[in-house]
């Protein structure tokens, strides 16, 4: 007997998939995550794109980064099982300093494995997120700009506010320090540079610079960066056989 199929009925578990491509699709509009299902290992990719939006709301045609979307995503990978490494792509101008070192203390200080991989640029507090994964690498072609914190604007209680701004730099500065091997003297000098920028206080470097400072552990490519997270994957697989 030839039973008669209408193929445009779809099956269940196309239905699923559909659903899933869907839930995905969303994801990575509001959100700019995604996971690699079908990859060697089970990795999570979060991008870090444009401005990190802190506190104030930024105007809708800014491409931002919501600190309010990266901080629970980061404790619920975190927590999931079934994902074995993290994967940060960084292209941003930097943004809110508090939300911004807040996303790179959380990276910092999580167990599973995190490569971070700037492309494009990671400047002003994207240079503590580019540095808060376990290894950080940058593309040849990226950039990076140091400078100190600073603010616009009208300004009540100067002496109060500088020593506030100060304070704030002190904890960039250590934060940056303690998690790449570049110096405070040289990072500090960097930042206070009086003739790179034209109308502000810093300094521009290329990805091959910031390897060769120690700011970035080294430069690399897409699958350069996937090769290192596989293989702190299997490294912590083998120290951890009871993770999964």
């Amino acid at each position: 007997m030839i039973t008669n199929h209408n193929t445009n009925q779809p099956s269940e578990e196309n239905s699923q998939n559909t659903g899933q491509q869907l839930d995905q699709a969303d994801i990575i509009e509001q959100t700019g995550s995604v996971r690699a299902q079908n990859a060697k290992h089970l990795i999570h990719c979060l991008t870090i794109i444009g401005q990190i939006e802190g506190h104030d709301v930024l105007p809708s045609q800014n491409k931002t980064t919501k600190y309010e979307h990266v901080m629970p995503a980061l404790v619920a990978i975190e927590q999931d099982r079934s994902i074995e490494g993290l994967l940060i792509l960084l292209n941003t101008v930097g943004g809110d300093v508090e939300a911004g070192l807040a996303i790179a203390e959380m990276i910092a200080g999580m167990k599973i494995p995190t490569v971070s991989l700037v492309v494009g640029g990671g400047h002003s507090i994207g240079v503590p997120l580019a540095v808060s994964a376990k290894c950080s690498m940058i593309v040849p072609s990226a950039s990076m700009t140091l400078h100190p914190v600073r603010t616009s604007g009208l300004v009540l209680g100067v002496p109060q506010t500088m020593t506030y701004l100060n304070q704030i730099q002190d904890r960039i500065t250590e934060f940056v320090t303690r998690n790449s091997r570049i110096s405070e003297e040289q990072l500090v000098q960097l930042m206070h540079n009086k003739d790179a920028l034209t109308t502000d206080l810093g300094t521009i470097i290329t990805g091959e610079e910031a390897a060769s400072l120690g700011l970035i552990d080294r430069t690399g490519s897409l699958q350069d960066a996937l090769s290192c997270l596989y293989e702190m994957i299997e490294q912590t697989d083998a120290r951890y056989p009871d993770r999964k």
